[in-house]
């Protein structure tokens, strides 16, 4: 049986002051639950309204489909809500390939990007220290468990791009894509939803890259960020099976 003290700490863990607080973070949903169980995360607490979970009897709490409902940001709650504690930030390995983000504010962006990493095989992920939190809700959800494969590193941009030999970045007005011999590392940079990379991290970049428009009247402004992602790691590994 949940207690009001369970209640209220989860139900903060949703906003990052307390996540930073706690040390803790929330993940929801049988599958995303599992996959952070498989991984070398720490669990800290799971509350569940079957026996699934049972071996977990230590950490565990039985609970009913209302008191999971108290404490579930679905609006159709998915059997368990765990909370797992923050890691410790691990090296990144610069030889490979890095994404690096510039101010992402928009969860389901983060975790879409950091599910593409994912995909694409990019095991480093640097983000800004004002991108959004990677254990926000929302981005947990997103990344339907891709979190446990990618190292996710906050730090301050500007200054280890100082110290990258290869900087690309995504514009508007970048040379295509699919015209260039690209490289199996360096940094790929990704710019904010709605003003792109910033000018102090536009200084860095030593290569400027873009996604051609194919449209007739070519007049979208922009993609949507993860779209973009998408695009581009798609390319980067193309180009590297074909080599």
């Amino acid at each position: 049986m949940l207690t009001k003290n369970q209640i209220k700490l989860i139900n903060s863990l949703k906003q990052k002051k307390f996540r930073m607080q706690h040390q803790l973070f929330v993940v929801e949903g049988l599958k995303v639950v599992q996959e952070f169980l498989d991984s070398d995360y720490e669990l800290a607490a799971i509350f569940a309204v079957d026996t699934h979970f049972s071996q977990y009897k230590q950490k565990l709490t039985k609970i009913d489909a209302k008191e999971l409902s108290k404490i579930s940001e679905f609006t159709t709650p998915n059997k368990v809500v765990a909370t797992f504690r923050i890691p410790s930030p691990k090296a990144i390995n610069w030889s490979a390939l890095v994404v690096a983000l510039d101010a992402i504010n928009d969860p389901g962006n983060l975790g879409t990007i950091i599910r593409l990493c994912d995909w694409f095989g990019i095991e480093n992920l640097v983000c800004s220290e004002s991108t959004v939190d990677c254990y926000n809700p929302k981005v947990v959800q997103a990344s339907m468990g891709s979190h446990t494969r990618v190292n996710i590193t906050y730090t301050d941009l500007n200054k280890v791009l100082l110290s990258t030999s290869n900087c690309m970045g995504t514009f508007m007005d970048g040379q295509s894509i699919y015209e260039q011999n690209l490289p199996d590392s360096g940094v790929i940079v990704l710019g904010n939803e709605a003003n792109g990379i910033s000018e102090k991290i536009e200084t860095l970049v030593n290569t400027r890259l873009s996604i051609p428009r194919f449209g007739t009247h070519k007049q979208t402004e922009s993609l949507n960020v993860a779209n973009a992602t998408a695009i581009i790691l798609s390319e980067f590994k193309r180009q590297l099976t074909e080599t």
